[in-house]
């Protein structure tokens, strides 16, 4: 059975938006996953440490016969191939991939939590997610991709650039 999932893409190191279209394009080499839909590309301010260089995010919509966890493990490996090094959880990053939804799970356990615990609070994945899929339903809080960023207080600067 094929399930819903998106995922955020963001880098800003080495050419962030090269990164982020490899990132996309290895994702949908992995056996099991379809990418579905893929955001615009998006500028955005970091948030954490502002002395970094701006992001580059987007947001892909996937389909996937893969569980929760493995896909996981298929992002963290995606990661790893690109050079990713865990160091600074606020820090630069060559490639970051978060799996953001799965359908309607709700997980909560030491390696995964479903949804994104962090979605609600960051614009620069609402504005992407919103592009590609303003109607879907947060299935904790019960609101709408739209909602969420319309109630956003965020104000870190979130530009649109080039359709993927």
């Amino acid at each position: 059975m094929q399930n819903q999932a998106f995922i955020g893409i963001g880098s800003n190191l080495d050419n962030p938006m090269e990164k982020c279209r490899e990132a996309a394009t290895l994702l949908q080499a992995i056996p099991g996953i379809t990418v579905a839909a893929l955001s615009s590309y998006y500028k955005t301010e970091p948030l954490g440490q502002p002395d970094q260089p701006w992001y580059i995010n987007a947001v892909a919509e996937i389909r996937s016969t893969l569980d929760p966890l493995a896909l996981l493990h298929a992002l963290l490996h995606i990661e790893k191939e690109m050079g990713r090094e865990r160091t600074d959880k606020w820090g630069p990053r060559i490639i970051d991939l978060d799996l953001l939804f799965y359908g309607n799970s709700v997980l909560n356990i030491a390696a995964l939590k479903l949804p994104h615990p962090e979605i609600p609070n960051r614009k620069f994945v609402l504005a992407p997610l919103e592009e590609i899929a303003p109607d879907h339903v947060h299935p904790v809080l019960q609101k709408t991709v739209r909602e969420m960023l319309n109630d956003l207080p965020d104000d870190l600067k979130v530009e649109r650039l080039a359709p993927s």
